[in-house]
């Protein structure tokens, strides 16, 4: 019998860039011309598939399971609980995808000026129940040193994260945590390549990179640069 904590909801199809607003933590804040919530919407929607500079990466990696890689299915604002407090991480999309036969899970996160969240050090020192199980469990799951990570962004942390659970939920073998870009000046790139040195690889921009293996999971990283046109919308 299936664990009835585990279950997300009932999904819908969603027919326009306007149908993502509702899913949205905060509507009306989050849903701005020139922000990433509604220029990854419109990106994404128009596309009805992986946008055009999102397939260009892929097919330039050389990594095989991403030469052809087709989307399955795609869930806006997608939330995956996590250990302590009450708040799931809510990544903007989650993708599961097919590749040369493999599943794929990728969460996609999307970017103009907004940062990653605060470091690691300053989301200690908030106030929330439940902080120091959580930061074991994301450290335990993505394997990093507790000590080492007070520097880099917590998002960064709990998005990677997500995408290995959904994974390990899909016995998906690959997991990839892509950053879709909007930003002219690629804001909060440093922060992405700080990120990534944790697991002793380089971040680039328009690149994907394998970074290890991870209980028997394949995590990859991948920067993508998006079309400033999408910042108009």
């Amino acid at each position: 019998m299936s664990n009835p904590k585990s279950f997300r909801g009932f999904y819908r199809v969603i027919d326009s860039p306007k149908d993502w607003k509702p899913l949205l933590a905060e509507p009306e804040k989050h849903w701005r011309t020139g922000y990433s919530a509604k220029a990854l919407a419109h990106c994404w929607q128009e596309s009805r598939n992986f946008p055009s500079e999102v397939r260009r990466v892929f097919r330039r990696s050389g990594i095989n399971i991403f030469q052809d890689i087709e989307m399955l299915v795609a869930f806006p604002e997608y939330k995956v609980p996590l250990p302590g407090g009450r708040r799931a991480s809510q990544s903007d999309i989650f993708i599961l995808a097919k590749g040369a036969g493999q599943l794929v899970s990728i969460m996609v996160e999307g970017k103009v000026s907004e940062p990653f969240g605060d470091t690691i050090a300053v989301w200690k020192t908030r106030s929330g129940r439940g902080k120091e199980d959580r930061f074991k469990y994301l450290c335990n799951l993505l394997e990093l040193d507790p000590v080492s990570v007070d520097h880099v962004r917590y998002q960064l942390l709990h998005r990677t994260a997500s995408a290995l659970i959904e994974a390990k939920k899909f016995n998906a073998p690959n997991a990839l945590m892509l950053v879709h870009s909007f930003s002219r000046e690629n804001e909060w790139f440093e922060d992405y390549q700080q990120f990534l040195a944790l697991f002793g690889v380089v971040g680039k921009i328009d690149s994907l990179v394998f970074a290890k293996n991870i209980d028997e999971v394949r995590l990859y990283f991948g920067w993508v640069k998006g079309n400033e046109k999408y910042l108009c919308k």
